[in-house]
């Protein structure tokens, strides 16, 4: 889940931002500010990975913000630059902006840097994922999921502490934003390689380290089984039969 957050004074441009953000699961919306001490206290505090900046006498100096923000927290947002005229474009390049959108903002345009912003921001870098249902927001840590199980149309988390947590989105759309080491090994499971054990081709189980779950894998996604056993293969002394 990436977090994003905007600053500007129109009600119209946040809305505009919010409406297209609304269409990716990845992106989490977490506040608005056209104030200077509290849009610097949130960006620290809230770590956003992406910042719609309206640099447009919403805030005084706003290179300085940025500036500023870059030496203090290491994880550097992602900025892009909102503007009625294009005669900032080379302080915008100059101060490390990602991208530059001119007002008054269109759908497209949002959509074109939010996609490219995807493509910059792999979600491998992401340690939490954050379940949304209404007002209702609860986080999870990646790397204490140990395995994912579809039911219909809803998502179990089987959890490291013994919990099961239901969202209410389908498998698939987890597969697109989870890191790296899950591997999706049936059409009713994703495991995170970190956690397995043991994997038993004979009868096509995977078994997990926490409680000795046995997930079943099929030969549709044998190719993610043996990446998964190279993996850890390599980490591991070999002993041969």
């Amino acid at each position: 889940m990436r977090n994003y957050f905007i600053i500007d004074n129109d009600p119209h441009s946040i809305q505009s931002i919010k409406n297209v953000l609304e269409d990716y699961y990845e992106f989490n919306y977490i506040g608005a500010s056209c104030d200077y001490n509290s849009a610097m206290n949130i960006i620290l505090k809230e770590t956003p990975d992406l910042v719609f900046f309206n640099i447009d006498n919403v805030i005084e100096n706003p290179f300085k913000l940025a500036q500023e923000l870059n030496l203090f927290n290491d994880d550097f947002p992602v900025f892009i630059a909102i503007s009625s005229s294009k005669d900032k474009v080379y302080e915008v390049i100059k101060n490390g902006f990602f991208d530059f959108l001119l007002n008054p903002l269109t759908e497209l345009e949002i959509r074109k840097s939010v996609l490219k912003v995807l493509k910059k921001i792999p979600a491998q870098s992401r340690k939490n994922i954050c379940l949304k249902s209404y007002k209702d927001y609860q986080y999870l840590k990646t790397d204490e999921i140990l395995f994912l199980k579809a039911d219909n149309n809803n998502t179990d988390f089987y959890m490291s502490d013994g919990n099961i947590i239901s969202a209410f989105k389908t498998l698939k759309t987890f597969e697109d934003i989870l890191p790296n080491h899950f591997h999706r090994i049936h059409k009713s499971y994703i495991i995170n390689k970190n956690y397995v054990s043991r994997i038993q081709y004979g009868k096509f189980i995977c078994t997990i380290k926490r409680n000795n779950y046995e997930v079943p894998f099929t030969k549709t996604y044998i190719g993610n089984i043996e990446s998964m056993n190279k993996d850890l293969s390599e980490y591991s002394y070999q002993s041969l039969n």
